[in-house]
């Protein structure tokens, strides 16, 4: 069978679930119990229902309850996926993103937000993590080898187009290859500077963060970030031991997770100051832009940082507009994928807003490197406060994980996005027939007898 006549045969969907609350890992002042989840498709091709062993992995995070209804989301847009032309698809991601993003009765259920927007993003993911196998490249790789042209056609301008147009784009894109070989070579000796949380989970006691920070310097990493925002003197304490182990010399970011009102917002940060913090991020609703204003305004010069939960790109680009944000937080899965974080990308090159993208979760972390090494590459040129995050969990689980020395992420060479989960992996964690959720149900039977 040729490869031209390849066509999207199977959509196939998986409910994974990691048991994370059972250690505090992920915990936080507004999620106290997360169990690390995925919403996962494979997108199969070949001809005439026979497979021909190429695929396309994606998948969107959740912490646990809810990630059934996720993949109910993702199984949603399976119509507009199946028989569609592999070399069309991987030619143009950008004309399925449009399609699942205009179907009427399923966008009123956002529009272009909440899980049908995060399912979109999953399944535009695996489309990009297909052409780039097919490619045979790293995603970053296939991004940052694009023309201009090209990438300009992959993003869309409505609703952004007042402040980014397509000319503007174009102009960013061109001026951003300059130097891009130099740069890939830097990259390749280097890697894309990280920061780390592992430490800073708000149920761990003292003596784990204590122990874990220390790591992290000892490990190259020059930030850390601790969770923040459930009691006040807990929070003071907690940066105090951190603040006293890492030196003054270590960034030390601190993280509400949307917990407070603008005002509390506000005396809060102030009260942790004398800890010098970095930057407070998420201090409160991801959607309250005058909010974040207000915040920025009054707490300066502590940076003011937010994304993970923005819901997409106009959001994004009402905070660069309201001067909201010192630090934009792109994640690879909220939004719509690929073709919107290259939008988004471009708001805050066209801003001067430096991207430090979320990561940690399930997999997030070996998606967005592929996302900031390709602004480095092609698009800002500048690694300068710019730091991926880090979390330490889960990485086994992918046949590509993400490989950090010396506090750097290093750049990945195996073509695609970096989404593939082990098979061994998928078996064991789906939820609730998998190997480990089955016998722990009968565990909790036997315990309840």
């Amino acid at each position: 069978m040729s490869s031209s006549a390849a066509r999207i045969i199977a959509v196939d969907t998986y409910d994974i679930r990691f048991p994370t609350s059972r250690e505090l890992d992920g915990s936080d002042a507004m999620n106290p119990d997360p169990d690390y989840s995925a919403a996962y498709v494979v997108l199969r091709t070949g001809s005439d229902d026979t497979a021909d062993g190429l695929e396309g992995h994606g998948f969107t995070f959740t912490i646990g309850r809810g990630n059934d209804v996720q993949v109910a989301a993702i199984e949603a847009l399976r119509p507009h996926i199946l028989g569609r032309p592999v070399d069309e698809l991987c030619a143009d991601p950008g004309a399925l993103s449009r399609d699942l993003i205009g179907d009427s009765q399923l966008r009123w259920l956002g529009p272009e937000k909440g899980v049908m927007h995060m399912a979109i993003g999953a399944v535009v993911n695996a489309v990009w993590d297909l052409a780039a196998k097919r490619a045979e490249k790293p995603l970053w790789q296939l991004l940052a080898d694009a023309t201009p042209e090209w990438l300009v056609s992959q993003v869309d301008f409505r609703y952004i187009a007042d402040v980014l147009t397509p000319e503007d784009a174009l102009r960013l894109l061109s001026e951003g290859r300059e130097g891009a070989t130099e740069r890939v070579a830097l990259l390749k000796e280097r890697g894309f500077p990280g920061y780390t949380t592992s430490p800073g989970w708000l149920g761990y006691s003292d003596e784990k963060l204590t122990r874990l920070a220390r790591q992290a310097v000892a490990d190259g990493f020059t930030q850390i970030k601790l969770k923040v925002g459930a009691d006040l003197a807990d929070d003071v304490r907690r940066c105090r031991v951190a603040r006293s182990v890492v030196g003054p010399d270590i960034r030390v970011a601190i993280d509400a997770n949307q917990r407070w009102n603008v005002d509390e917002a506000i005396e809060w940060t102030k009260a942790l100051a004398e800890f010098d913090p970095y930057w407070i991020e998420e201090p409160t609703s991801p959607d309250d832009v005058l909010g974040h204003a207000a915040i920025r305004k009054a707490i300066a010069p502590v940076k003011v940082a937010t994304g993970e939960h923005v819901q997409n790109r106009i959001i994004f680009k009402q905070l660069l507009q309201a001067g909201a944000i010192d630090v934009l937080q792109i994640d690879a899965a909220r939004v719509g994928g690929v073709n919107e974080n290259l939008a988004i990308l471009l708001l805050a090159a066209k801003f001067g807003v430096p991207v430090c993208p979320h990561a940690g979760g399930v997999g997030l972390c070996e998606l967005v490197q592929h996302l900031s090494m390709f602004d480095y590459v092609a698009l800002s040129g500048t690694t300068e406060d710019r730091v991926i995050e880090y979390v330490d969990h889960l990485h086994a689980h992918f046949l590509d994980p993400v490989v950090i020395r010396e506090g750097h992420y290093m750049a990945p060479t195996s073509p695609g996005f970096s989404a593939t989960m082990r098979p061994e992996s998928i078996a064991e964690f789906t939820f609730p027939g998998g190997t480990f959720w089955a016998a722990d149900l009968d565990r909790q039977k036997e315990q309840a007898a």
